[in-house]
Parts: structure tokens; C-alpha cells; sequence
């Protein structure tokens, strides 16, 4: 059973330059559509984040935050139990930030300083020393390079069909050959289509999706062996080959950083 949730923003929230939250979410939880005047960059801790973003669906790993623009309706759903940190921002601060949602490729320092007030439970900086560390904070994501969903969607008519039938199974090896078979086209179309519509070819995507899918299978305490058969690879190696072109290592130091 889905248990959704109603966010409730802090008393005097529209009154501060910047505030964090620090929330676990269990499994099969939805954040119901919301907005507010201040923007978001939310980290998840672990598993995987999807959200729904002004009706575009945004995806991510632990390592890529989520930025939110202020006064766009968003919402929330997690598969497994997820830990967040999120950084408010006042609507004035956010000029510079992106005016669309979209994932952010943040520098090692922010994710040091949200873990450093994570781990003391800061809510609002107000010492000389963590404000001057906010602002840090702040030009540090300024820099940052922004992306789309790491797994991007489509509505169009042939690509639709196949990137469903292979979130659904993961370990689905159907070369984009077949696949174009299978929607009456060529591979020559549907790999154009591919890099049109989704921005990367169509092995990057499944690649992408089954890291995502890794991720959570890593959570479940399950082998890399177990991992590779369950996500269509012919090996174990295989398997820590794509893991650590996605994430820049292997699967069980990933597992044991988490």
C-alpha cells in the first residue's frame, strides 16, 4: 500500500535566506503535489529519487541532486526506504539556478558541506561560520554543470513502447534491431530517434537503467552475481564493468560507502 504524505514547510520559512530538512522516507511513499516559494536541491541518500516536476518525470541516483526552481509544483514517490537532505533557498537567492528542474553534477565540497550539516542537524546557518559555509555552499552550485533526468523519457509513438517493456524487465538483451522490428522501422530510425529524443544512444540508456536498478538491488544486500543475472548480464564482470563507468566504482565499495 502507497502511504502519501503532505509537506509542511517550517512556520517561518518565507522569512529565511536558507533552511535544510533532514527526512527518511519507508518504502512506497509519495510526496503529494506541492509548491512553495523557495527553491530545492534535494540529495537522496540512498536508493533511487523519481519525481514528477511541472508533469516532466525527473530520475537520479544518490550521487546527482534534484534542483527545484521556486513555485513549481512537484511531487514525489520512492520504491525503497530513502534518506533526503534537502537545501531550501529564498526565491531571491536562487538567481543564477537554473529556471528549469533538472539534475545537478555538484562538486565533492557540497557534498561535504551537506553531510557536515547533516550530521550536526543543522536547520538554519546562523553562527558566522555556517553562514559563511552556506555561501559556499551556494557559489558551489552556482558552478554547477546542470542535465536532464538521468533516464529520460518520451511520448513518441516507437521509442515509447520499448523503453516501457524494458523498465518493466530490466534484463531484457532485445538488440535495438529487434526492437525496431518490432515497432516497424529501421534500426537506422530508431537510433536517430534515440539521440533526438532521449539526448544518448540507445546502449547508454539501458546501461543507465539497469545502474539505477542495480543500486536497489545493491540495497537489498543482494550478490553481484545475483545482480548480473537479474539485469540480463552474461557475467559478474560485466556487470562491474558498466557499474563503474556509471558511478566510478565498484559495486561493493559502493555498497559499503552507502
Amino acid at each position: 500500500m502507497i502511504q502519501q504524505l503532505t509537506y509542511s514547510a517550517p512556520a517561518d520559512a518565507e522569512q529565511l535566506r536558507l533552511f535544510f530538512r533532514y527526512e527518511q522516507a519507508n518504502a512506497r511513499t509519495e510526496y503529494l503535489p506541492h509548491q512553495h516559494r523557495w527553491g530545492q536541491v534535494i540529495f537522496v541518500k540512498c536508493n533511487v529519487l523519481e519525481m514528477q516536476v511541472e508533469g516532466e518525470r525527473l530520475l537520479t541516483p544518490p550521487n546527482l541532486p534534484i534542483w527545484v526552481p521556486p513555485g513549481h509544483q512537484h511531487a514525489s514517490y520512492n520504491h525503497k526506504q530513502a534518506h533526503f537532505r534537502t537545501l531550501n533557498i529564498a526565491a531571491d537567492a536562487c538567481e543564477g539556478l537554473p529556471e528549469r528542474a533538472c539534475l545537478l553534477r555538484v562538486s565533492p565540497v557540497v557534498h561535504a558541506i551537506i553531510e557536515d550539516c547533516a550530521a550536526r542537524q543543522l536547520l538554519i546557518p546562523q553562527s558566522v561560520q555556517d553562514i559563511r559555509l552556506c555561501e559556499v555552499l551556494l557559489d558551489q552550485l552556482l558552478m554547477a554543470e546542470s542535465q536532464q533526468s538521468y533516464l529520460p523519457s518520451t511520448p513518441d509513438r516507437m521509442l515509447a513502447p520499448v523503453l516501457l517493456a524494458l523498465e518493466q524487465n530490466p534484463a531484457d538483451n532485445t538488440t535495438l534491431a529487434q526492437w525496431a522490428q518490432r515497432v516497424y522501422t529501421t534500426e537506422r530510425t530508431l537510433s536517430r530517434r534515440c539521440q533526438s529524443q532521449l539526448g544518448m544512444s540507445f546502449s547508454e540508456w539501458r546501461q543507465r537503467l539497469r545502474f539505477l536498478h542495480a543500486i536497489s538491488l545493491l540495497e537489498q544486500g543482494k550478490s553481484v552475481q545475483d545482480m548480473a543475472q537479474e539485469l540480463g548480464y552474461s557475467s559478474a564482470s560485466a556487470l562491474i564493468a558498466m557499474f563503474q563507468q556509471q558511478s566510478g566504482t565498484t559495486p561493493e565499495r559502493y555498497r559499503n560507502r552507502a
